[in-house]
């Protein structure tokens, strides 16, 4: 009788470190999915604004380029003009032409809206999108292994075999460590993302 009350007791203390085990490691997987839904939203505020950048780049661009055709049409025509009274207004037109079309690439203004600083901007976003988009990939791996270990450890429970549990705890480690580089070093693993 008192092996089967030791056996009973060992099942349940097994059962019960199974238990902890399975407890840590949805722990670990309710952060990575925080962590991969956190990521995911940087990921797409990023895109937005990205996109809305390079828009606003293109824009002014194009603005910038119909003014200065508008003053190249107009000092092709300069020559052909000869009342002086109407040359000038044309050479007054031409030179505040241009001085728009040099606002556009350098806004004095607001610098932070010059062509040069709008594609910056829309760079810095763009490389935080990609960085928010390899975050998630660590995090969503991450997810996936833990909730195999996960997986593992209840069938460990089930079936008693010993092997499952351990299993399930190096994958878990795995997980834990996919979701510790994306949240501190996500650019460390090349073949990730």
């Amino acid at each position: 009788m008192t092996e089967a009350t030791d056996s009973a007791l060992e099942a349940k203390e097994k059962d019960r470190r199974a238990a902890i085990v399975i407890a840590i490691l949805a722990l670990f997987l309710a952060l990575s999915e925080a962590g991969a839904k956190k990521a995911d939203h940087i990921s797409t505020e990023k895109n937005i604004e990205s996109s809305d950048l390079f828009n606003f780049y293109q824009a002014k661009k194009i603005r910038s380029t119909i003014v200065e055709t508008a003053a190249q049409t107009l000092e092709s025509q300069m020559p052909g003009v000869s009342d002086p009274k109407a040359h000038d207004a044309l050479e007054k037109q031409v030179a505040d032409f241009k001085t728009k079309a040099a606002e556009f690439e350098h806004d004095p203004k607001k610098p932070e809206d010059s062509l040069d600083a709008i594609q910056d901007r829309a760079n810095e976003a763009g490389d935080a999108r990609e960085l928010a988009n390899r975050q998630l990939e660590h995090y969503e791996l991450g997810s996936g292994a833990v909730q195999i270990a996960i997986v593992l450890a209840s069938a460990a429970i089930i079936t008693g075999v010993g092997a499952l549990m351990w299993f399930s705890v190096a994958l878990g480690a795995v997980g834990v460590i996919l979701m510790t580089l994306g949240f501190f070093a996500p650019t460390l693993i090349s073949f990730i993302g």
